[in-house]
């Protein structure tokens, strides 16, 4: 029997300027890499390949505002080519995979390069594994913190772009010396400076909207930033004399040339930080793509199943030990970057040209042509990274080939699952759906369960009775990890369908007739007063929690959650 699958209702609550910060902490960082590689591979010439990349960012930033805007619940490439292909959908997923892998390797090793640390790749491997551990407890409320740093960096930057400037006009440019092959394989070697934009088409799906507008005003001042900060700051590079060995840490040295050590030692300790946060969003990022494709399916069940804290472990441990691995086999930045391509030129490449071809979607004539055009540039780049990065193709493939066999497994899984709610004989019911049947069973009390207690549901029966009613409204919200992975419609944990179906039982030989209501999100306790809200309830009921103060700290208290947004005219009630 075909499973029954509930749509997932996504909280659009995010800003154009919250995911403009969200994504200048991924796309933002990438100038502080691209400069130092830029002068290793390319030396004087340099300046030339970084205009011609900063035409090509700004062009695949247009693309994506496009995308973004044409895929309102989802422009990432797995969700906005799903409808025309699961396979390369899941294709084009495993290469966002590997670009998550790799971002959190380099972006890790060159935080330690920029803060001075001897043997990087140590410190880089220590600092997964310690986030790694964080993370299993929950996620860090350190959003707040990063996208602080993240302005901090924006800020000092934008100082030393201003200090640089007017020692532009004085400096030499060598001229691109060699065949044309030659010089396009160094354009491709610093086209890493795209990574991240695919960051913002991921979040469309909860995005304010019209969306649209929200991804444009997002896009257009991160891209303006990441170009010119970047030409600026590269033509201050090919200004300093006798520049060499400093690929890892360019700004470092540029700040240090141009206003003084202090500076240079200020940047790069924000850098640093900023980058270790770049890490931490990568390794979350991959745990939520594998999480949504697991609940779509396409994954094993195992990528979605939850530890207590609501963190996918398994996710979580190939989140970590994945980079770990990359860094044990290869630590050198440059070499990292051609790892790093493969997997972002491939995503944008596939979502561009899926985007141009998919003539359902209403976008005008002219960006079609330039979805398709960018696409065809995308193509080659990629071909080239395949011709001239072998390392970088067998990185690639490895990947492909794990997830592609993960995926088989998973279909084999669940095609020998039976379908949860028959098995259990209960069908739970989501939020829209219970407004259906509100007038058929009136009540206006919602009890909040995490597990059946027997005094929460003896004293949510007394309370209900003494109110004159039969109906109470029971709600079990199922986590999901932080970030944008909500999947459109997805069948209910069994784990989730069967702690209801126990409610509704428990509450029967109480005399009550139990509503099962189920919500899959992050903020279990904004679900619950969006409940109450919705449902038109006056009383929410719930039982205590025992948890360690280091849980508290780390992932906050629905109940504080529950108190601080709950109306004024509504009631908790808290059972122990």
């Amino acid at each position: 029997m075909a499973p029954v699958l509930k749509k997932v209702e996504r909280p659009r609550e995010l800003k154009w300027y919250q995911a403009g910060a969200m994504l200048y902490g991924d796309w933002g960082t990438s100038k502080v890499y691209v400069l130092g590689i830029a002068f290793a591979i390319a030396g004087h010439a340099s300046m030339f390949f970084l205009t011609a990349m900063s035409v090509l960012t700004a062009v695949v930033g247009f693309c994506y505002i496009i995308i973004s805007k044409a895929y309102p619940d989802g422009g990432g490439v797995y969700s906005s080519v799903k409808s025309r292909s699961k396979t390369l959908a899941v294709i084009g997923a495993l290469l966002l995979v590997a670009d998550y892998v790799v971002t959190a390797a380099l972006s890790s090793v060159d935080a330690f390069h920029y803060l001075g640390f001897a043997r990087p790749e140590l410190w880089a491997i220590g600092s997964l594994i310690v986030i790694g551990v964080i993370n299993i407890l929950g996620p860090t409320k350190s959003g707040n913190i990063a996208s602080l740093i993240a302005v901090l960096v924006a800020f000092f930057l934008a100082v030393l772009a201003a200090v640089c400037l007017p020692h532009i006009k004085s400096i030499e440019f060598s001229a691109p010396q060699g065949p044309f092959f030659g010089n396009w394989t160094k354009f491709v070697g610093i086209i890493l400076a795209l990574s991240g934009v695919e960051a913002i088409a991921n979040v469309t799906g909860i995005m304010v909207r019209p969306v649209g507008r929200t991804a444009k005003y997002a896009i257009l001042p991160v891209m303006a930033e990441v170009v010119v900060i970047s030409l600026i700051l590269g033509a201050a590079m090919n200004n300093i004399p006798g520049l060499t060995n400093h690929t890892e840490d360019m700004v470092r040295v540029i700040g240090d040339h141009y206003i003084g050590p202090w500076f240079g030692k200020l940047i790069a300790l924000l850098i640093g930080l900023l980058l270790l946060s770049a890490c931490n969003t990568a390794i979350m990022g991959l745990i939520g793509v594998t999480f949504l494709m697991s609940k779509d399916k396409e994954l094993p069940p195992l990528f979605s199943s939850l530890n207590r804290f609501g963190m996918p472990w398994f996710g979580l441990l190939v989140a970590v030990s994945v980079p770990v691995f990359v860094l044990c086999l290869e630590n050198n930045v440059v070499h990292l970057a051609a790892l790093y391509a493969i997997g972002v030129v491939g995503a944008i490449m596939i979502n561009l040209l899926a985007c141009c071809t998919n003539f359902d979607i209403n976008i005008k004539k002219y960006e079609r042509v330039i979805l398709g055009l960018t696409g065809a540039v995308m193509v080659l780049v990629e071909l080239t990274i395949i011709y001239e990065k072998h390392n970088a193709v067998i990185f690639a493939l490895s990947v492909l080939t794990v997830g592609l066999i993960a995926r088989g497994v998973g279909k084999f899984v669940y095609q020998i699952r039976v379908a949860v709610p028959e098995v259990l004989g209960i069908n739970v019911l989501t939020l829209e759906e219970a407004k259906d049947l509100m007038p058929l069973y009136k009540g206006s009390t919602l009890v909040a369960i995490k597990s059946v207690s027997p005094s929460l549901v003896e004293e949510a029966s007394i309370h209900v009775k003494g109110k004159g009613e039969q109906v109470v409204y029971a709600l079990f919200v199922e986590e999901k990890p932080p970030g944008w992975a909500y999947p459109t419609e997805v069948e209910p944990s069994h784990e989730s369908v069967k702690l209801l179906n126990r409610a509704v039982q428990e509450f029967e030989k109480n005399g009550i007739t139990a509503m099962p209501l189920w919500n899959l999100g992050e903020n279990a306790g904004a679900l619950i007063v969006k409940t109450v809200k919705d449902l038109g309830l006056d009383t929410v009921m719930i039982g205590s929690t025992r948890r360690g103060a280091l849980e508290r700290l780390l992932r906050g208290e629905v109940l504080k959650t529950i108190s601080d947004q709950l109306p004024q005219d509504k009631h908790l009630v808290i059972c122990n």
